[in-house]
């Protein structure tokens, strides 16, 4: 099948690292695993960030003309070239999709949603007509499909909503498991950290907001097992990195080191070179990091949510706890104390990403989702 690709929040060729990039890559490569042509339809960013009513409507002018133009494009290509299904990732308030209902109403293909947030809160104020944008969208998808079980409780037309669990290509993760030691080896030296401690991992942009407290959390909760051995090393970066370095200022430089923006080839041997993977997970969709890191045979603690619980086996690669300091730092402390439950959890933890979140069974998954919406 022809499928016409779209994330109007971030496109997959964009230059900042984050989850959303990543996931829209994912999903081209599943796509592509699963036999289908996928083609990136635009890199045009829909979102607006703060509520400005003006830049909204610049904003869907611009997405109207560009589906104009596609439209005119795709009509004046031969039927065997032209898309047979438009699939958009990443729909929400703040970026809805001006483009693809207008293309595959006007080519008359289906039109698939992934991941798409609905936010009724937004129905008056500054973000209403981006809002009503998300629900005709979603009022015309032949599927909407589902990662967050938070966000599929929200779409309105139930039956149309598909789950696909987070899923990511586990390769890249399993050709590290055997070079751990030399990862270690090579980290400690660079950055003067002690190999016989255990160390701590946080891979997350340094944003404000759900990012900075997090990191706010995390802080607090080492400082609350100061008896513990550990190190922490913190690879990310944003507008907030002067506040999270602050937080942690207490436990400088002995305890906690700063990487700032690590390069995502670079990411599966940190991943391999560290012990835990530690994150509180405020108002995570679900977290592709903590993904990641099991996959390269990291456990994990990290705050509970129904989006985290679909990625971590709870008690098998990790521990969840509910949201709060005193939790936090006590599972912290537990995971510490038990290492040889701390190993079992990082042997068990690729095993699980390799069963439940691989590219293959993603693209098996897309693909029967797919097969349906096309008869609807």
């Amino acid at each position: 099948m022809r499928i016409a690709f779209y994330a109007p929040l971030k496109p997959p060729t964009h230059a900042t690292p984050s989850g959303d990039r990543l996931m829209a890559q994912l999903l081209m490569q599943a796509l592509e695993q699963a036999g289908h042509e996928v083609t990136l339809a635009s890199r045009y960013r829909s979102r607006e960030a703060v509520g400005k009513a003006d830049r909204q409507a610049r904003l869907q002018k611009v997405g109207q003309q560009l589906a104009q133009r596609l439209i005119r494009h795709y009509q004046a290509l031969p039927a065997r070239q032209r898309p047979q299904l438009w699939f958009t990732y990443h729909l929400y308030y703040k970026a809805p999709d001006w483009i693809g209902p207008a293309v595959a109403k006007a080519l008359k293909i289906p039109y698939v949603v992934a991941e798409a947030s609905v936010a009724h809160k937004r129905a008056n104020g500054p973000w209403s007509a981006s809002h009503r944008a998300v629900l005709q969208a979603l009022d015309q998808a032949a599927a909407v499909i589902a990662l967050n079980p938070l966000d599929a409780k929200l779409i309105p037309d139930q039956n149309k909503v598909r789950s696909l669990k987070p899923f990511l290509d586990t390769a890249p993760y399993q050709a590290v498991l055997a070079l751990r030691g030399d990862y270690r080896n090579a980290l400690a030296a660079e950055q003067h950290l002690d190999p016989e401690m255990p160390w701590l991992l946080a891979a997350a942009m340094t944003r404000r907001g759900d990012k900075l407290a997090s990191y706010q959390i995390l802080a607090q909760a080492l400082r609350a097992i100061p008896d513990m051995p550990w190190q922490l090393i913190v690879a990310g970066e944003g507008d907030a990195y002067e506040d999270v370095r602050q937080a942690f200022a207490w436990a400088m430089p002995e305890r906690v080191r700063f990487l700032g923006l690590v390069q995502p080839a670079v990411m599966p041997a940190l991943y391999a070179a560290c012990d835990l993977m530690v994150w509180p997970a405020v108002n995570e969709a679900y977290g592709m990091a903590l993904l990641e890191a099991q996959a390269a045979g990291l456990p994990v603690v990290a705050g509970r949510n129904p989006g985290v619980e679909t990625v971590v086996a709870e008690g098998v690669t990790g521990y969840l706890c509910d949201p709060g300091l005193a939790t936090f730092a006590a599972s912290v402390r537990e995971i510490l104390t038990q290492t040889a439950s701390r190993s079992a959890m990082g042997e068990a933890a690729p095993r699980m990403v390799a069963e439940n979140h691989s590219l293959l069974a993603a693209a098996r998954r897309l693909n029967s989702i797919l097969e349906e919406a096309s008869r609807r």
